[in-house]
């Protein structure tokens, strides 16, 4: 061999050595891939949560507005009652208002629901998702069938409430943390609409109207007081703001036994909270339903809705 050939060899082989020692040395180097459902909250989500005194691991509580196609994440802070954090925007929500019915009408569901644990999905083929639980046992009251609604990413729904990945990354992140923190389970109220008098009167011809008073009291209640109420089902309908009996299951197709009602007061922050209480964060994104009425393919990622004042209480229908 010659020397300019020796050369040449002894070149490429020390230029075959430099790469491959370079590329263990990036792969060693490289960090492990965080899988999406544990992504932490990002560093400006940490700074809202500092700078409105809510800790990461404080229990949660979620409010649909499918109308609106608004999702509201509320977080607990000291004083024991519920301040609002963001209202993200619904990408999209299939069929129209009312709950749903039956497996395949493709209808997102309206009711009272509890997520723990085990309904977060994290394996989720439209990303991130959690089951609402339907039917709960007052849609099992009514023989309503349906399974895997969900709230997800994706921005596509078949009875499901659909966001982009990037929100529902956020909100499963706060869900899951909040679980992690010691909350059991945090609550879900879908309604058809913001559950102003004005609204529901506007409704009072639908066939759901007696249903949607109901719904309304739960509504009302948070309004008042910012603590979700206690909700229970007997009689196949639901019963709002109630003490349940200790030790004692409530059958949901039963009569319903005596309740002793919740006594609190109504919400009253400190005047120097007052700001925090009262500020609205409304994250811009996409809605491809905004009225069921008329369904239009895009909404303003801007609009910005505010909450009506709190209504009176006291209903008794179903």
């Amino acid at each position: 061999m010659s020397i300019q050939a020796f050369r040449r060899k002894s070149f490429a082989a020390a230029v075959t050595f430099i790469a491959a020692a370079s590329a263990l040395v990036a792969a060693c180097s490289q960090a492990p891939t965080i899988p999406a459902s544990e992504q932490p909250l990002s560093k400006d989500t940490l700074s809202m949560l500092g700078r409105k005194g809510m800790d990461v691991s404080a229990p949660i509580f979620v409010r649909i507005f499918k109308e609106e196609s608004e999702l509201e994440v509320w977080k607990l802070r000291n004083d024991g009652r519920y301040y609002h954090f963001k209202t993200y925007p619904i990408c999209n929500w299939s069929g129209k208002l009312g709950p749903k019915m039956r497996q395949g009408d493709k209808q997102a569901p309206e009711g009272f629901y509890a997520i723990t644990t085990d309904q977060l999905n994290p394996n989720s083929k439209f990303h991130l998702a959690f089951n609402l639980g339907y039917p709960n046992s007052y849609d099992k009251s009514k023989y309503r069938t349906g399974r895997h609604l969900m709230v997800h990413g994706d921005c596509k729904s078949a009875g499901c409430y659909a966001m982009t990945d990037a929100l529902i990354e956020e909100i499963y992140a706060l869900s899951r943390e909040a679980l992690r923190g010691g909350q059991r389970e945090f609550n879900v109220h879908a309604f058809p609409f913001r559950m102003t008098d004005e609204k529901l009167a506007r409704h009072r011809k639908s066939k759901w109207y007696r249903f949607w008073r109901t719904m309304k009291q739960g509504y009302d209640y948070f309004e008042v007081h910012r603590i979700p109420p206690t909700v229970t089902v007997c009689e196949r309908r639901y019963v709002v703001d109630v003490v349940l009996p200790e030790g004692r299951q409530v059958n949901p197709t039963a009569r319903c036994p005596r309740f002793r009602r919740q006594r609190l007061t109504p919400f009253a922050p400190h005047p120097e909270e007052m700001q925090i209480a009262s500020e609205r964060i409304t994250v811009p994104g996409p809605k491809m339903r905004r009225f069921a009425t008329t369904a239009p393919k895009t909404f303003p990622a801007d609009a910005r809705q505010s909450l009506p004042p709190a209504a009176a209480l006291g209903f008794n229908s179903q």
